[in-house]
């Protein structure tokens, strides 16, 4: 599974999952940082990727039933790196499950 970071949260958390052993990239690594969100959608349905965003427009370009993109939807409030760094690795396994049993939205709070 691909993961791809986008612009509202840190580089950190890319580097994070990757050392984790997870195939995760953030926008700005792919030129995507000033790119609209239909852009960064394109990119990832193409590559199959989960876009790992805070933005509720991803949830719209989800429910497109055409798309070969998924979305894990960030709601935690504003947090430090951290904290949120923390935060996936504590939900990391669920995360993981929803996503290996193919749910199109995982949203984490």
């Amino acid at each position: 599974m691909k993961l791809l970071v986008d612009n509202q949260l840190p580089v950190a958390l890319a580097r994070h999952l990757t050392s984790l052993g997870h195939d995760c990239e953030h926008v700005e690594a792919v030129h995507l940082d000033a790119a609209s969100d239909a852009k960064i959608w394109e990119y990832a349905s193409q590559r199959g990727c989960v876009v790992v965003s805070k933005d509720e427009d991803f949830l719209y370009l989800a429910s497109r039933a055409e798309s070969g993109a998924r979305l894990l939807w960030v709601r935690l409030g504003n947090c430090r790196t951290s904290a949120l760094i923390e935060a996936f690795v504590r939900l990391w396994p669920c995360i993981d499950q929803a996503l290996l049993s193919g749910e199109r939205v995982v949203e984490i709070r």
